[in-house]
């Protein structure tokens, strides 16, 4: 049985240290509030949508693992530095240029289903003199609902494997929450209709919601797609996007895991968990060409395969995909997606235009006239998309990100699907779909590994 709480040498940790000199020096240089010992009941402010500059933004963290805990530094070092809003979002309240979002944060909650994770995220914040105490600390498969019930807590962090962001996603937007969820946001078709359903329903609380697409806060990827849509090249003729690179990580399996619990551990490796890389991954170079061309795709035709990671620990996912994509007016979007060591890498976006190339990052290249080379300092795009969101919050206009970043999933989805099948796959086709992955009760306990999907036996309802 997992407990509901994580017990620590914290617990007897006297409040007196706590509230030592060296922790009020801390506050003081980082200007970062800190969750102590006291019930979070007790904090006085609330952001809501038209929060008052000095409201703190209070986080709750659902999904502890490698992922949570970068999320969850990501949004205090947003805190503790003076960076400015992107240009990819300003309104007539924040231009880019102003320091909007160097505001108190603190970290209220810590939410995952392993103990051992939160521990790990717990002890790392600990480190920063931020101490959650634990009855704030929630563990299982229900661990998200008791840390959403917490009525102080105004923005959330979701990441846990993606099976689960569409749930979450919704539970949140219901309790009132402002979200930054990682990528991707779905493994189906199901799950991109419930993040959609989300995202209006956010856009009618005037809740917040930005993704972990953090491209799209990026200098320069902002400045050269814009020159692209201003017509630096003309209209664009076809693209490609490029995520070639080695293996990731794999979890052993450990004597007395049962299956369910090895999965979610080594969760990359399950479609039903992961989308498979084509999702997990890939996702973010789909989701420029979608920017790009402002559109989504109509049809994919893929080709993948499983040749150099066969081995059980690696589930039952493909290790390459090639994927044509057809979007509106007759233009194509070649995709090559490869976790295989020893090859050679690329990762990186291309389009050509009737008047010139860009890949769309940091340079255009037209037929006739000077290249135009991005050369401004960048700043770090994990923190810049925290930033983002906050200075949204705060200027009472908060961005929402979820429609962008569901078409980016089911764009991926598709070529998976197509690859899968050995079959085209139409964009209404995946996104009405009703075939949903993964169990129907979340259990611990035996999950069968399903079978490598075969092009030709493999059906796509």
């Amino acid at each position: 049985m997992v407990e509901n709480h994580v017990n620590t040498k914290l617990d007897q940790t006297d409040d007196s240290l706590v509230n030592a000199l060296t922790r009020r020096r801390f506050l003081q240089q980082s200007s970062l509030a800190v969750v102590g010992t006291a019930a979070v009941s007790q904090l006085p402010f609330v952001l809501t949508s038209h929060a008052a500059p000095d409201d703190p933004i209070r986080v709750g963290v659902i999904g502890c693992g490698g992922r949570g805990t970068g999320a969850v530094l990501n949004v205090l070092g947003a805190a503790t530095q003076v960076v400015y809003p992107s240009s990819g979002y300003h309104t007539e309240d924040v231009q880019p240029g102003t320091a909007v979002a160097r505001k108190d944060v603190q970290v209220v909650a810590l939410a995952d289903v392993f103990a051992d994770r939160l521990e790990r995220c717990r002890q790392q914040l600990q480190t920063l003199g931020i101490r959650i105490p634990n009855e704030l600390c929630f563990v299982g498969f229900d661990a998200y609902q008791k840390l959403l019930a917490i009525p102080e807590i105004n923005y959330v962090i979701l990441a846990t494997p993606p099976h689960f962001r569409p749930a979450h996603l919704m539970a949140a937007i219901q309790a009132g929450k402002h979200v930054f969820m990682e990528k991707p946001v779905a493994v189906d078709g199901p799950g991109v209709r419930l993040v959609l359903e989300a995202g209006r329903l956010a856009r009618q609380k005037k809740l917040g919601i930005v993704a972990g697409t953090q491209r799209r806060h990026q200098r320069n990827y902002n400045e050269t797609i814009r020159r692209i849509h201003d017509g630096a090249i003309g209209e664009i003729v076809y693209g490609c996007a490029y995520w070639n690179g080695g293996e990731i990580w794999v979890v052993e399996r450990q004597p007395g895991w049962t299956d369910m619990e090895w999965q979610l551990r080594n969760w990359n490796y399950f479609t039903w968990l992961s989308g498979d890389h084509i999702v997990e991954q890939h996702v973010h170079n789909l989701d420029i060409m979608n920017w790009v061309l402002r559109a989504h795709p109509l049809k994919a035709t893929a080709l993948g395969g499983r040749q150099a990671r066969t081995s059980p620990v690696h589930g039952h996912i493909y290790d390459h995909f090639a994927v044509e994509y057809e979007y509106p007016n007759g233009v194509r979007v070649f995709s090559q997606c490869r976790q295989i060591n020893g090859c050679e890498n690329k990762v990186e976006e291309f389009v050509r235009g009737t008047k010139g190339t860009s890949n769309c990052a940091s340079w255009i290249r037209p037929q006739d006239g000077s290249p135009w080379r991005f050369r401004q300092p960048d700043v770090n795009p994990y923190e810049q998309e925290h930033l983002d969101l906050i200075a949204s919050i705060r200027a009472g206009n908060p961005l929402n990100e979820a429609e962008a970043v569901a078409e980016a999933t089911l764009t991926a989805i598709m070529g998976r699907e197509s690859a899968y099948s050995g079959r085209s796959i139409e964009w209404d086709q995946a996104l009405n779909s009703t075939k949903r992955l993964g169990p129907t009760r979340y259990e611990f306990g035996p999950l069968p590994t399903p079978e490598v999907a075969i092009p030709g036996k493999y059906r796509f309802a």
